[in-house]
């Protein structure tokens, strides 16, 4: 999968020979195509969005970043840990936004503003307006909030106790998906193989 081994998020098709160009696949449509296809499941437990935190780029840095730093900062951030979204807090530690790089395209770089002047806070999206996906969403679940808002990434909560937990993105999930695909191939193979009694058997 492009995406995942080049960290884009798109890829452009090109007719080799004739040096044409054909047409864009970004990561949006690739994940719509196989939230499409996914017919049945064989993992042993259903993946949830901890889970998906649990294997994400976002469990292994700090994505967090304060309301009062500079969108500079922010900038520094998305290329020092090559993600496309950070949680931003307020002065007590609390997350209570999301800073994107759309963001700060839309808020900064197409405007003309200076990007160490302008704060996090006047180009970060807060509150009731951020999609978030609870620990226990399924992968079907948190694939159809991000296609339903045409967002790529969610805050993963625990809603029970109202804690922040993580974050994760629209490439963390296809990588799930790949690897259930990939899965339900090895399965099919080894049934067919008489390896297995029946399908899912060890």
């Amino acid at each position: 999968m492009g995406f995942l081994k080049c960290q884009t998020e798109i890829i452009i098709i090109i007719n080799k020979y004739k040096k044409k160009f054909l047409y864009i696949i970004t990561s949006m449509l690739t994940s719509r195509f196989l939230q499409k296809s996914r017919c049945f499941s064989t993992l042993k437990m259903p993946v949830s969005a901890l889970n998906v935190f649990q294997n994400s780029c976002y469990h292994k840095i700090d994505f967090k970043i304060n309301e009062d730093k500079s969108a500079k900062e922010a900038v520094t951030r998305f290329t020092a840990f090559n993600v496309g979204c950070l949680a931003v807090t307020d002065s007590t530690d609390k997350v209570v936004g999301v800073c994107s790089e759309r963001d700060f395209i839309t808020k900064v770089a197409s405007l003309g503003k200076d990007y160490e002047v302008m704060k996090v806070k006047d180009i970060c999206t807060y509150g009731p307006k951020i999609i978030i996906a609870k620990k226990e969403d399924s992968l079907e679940t948190c694939m159809s909030k991000m296609m339903f808002k045409d967002i790529r990434h969610l805050l993963v909560i625990d809603e029970k106790n109202e804690e922040f937990i993580g974050m994760i993105s629209i490439k963390d999930l296809i990588k799930e998906i790949m690897k259930e695909k990939n899965e339900t191939i090895t399965r099919l193979s080894d049934f067919s193989l008489g390896k297995g009694a029946f399908f899912g058997s060890e």
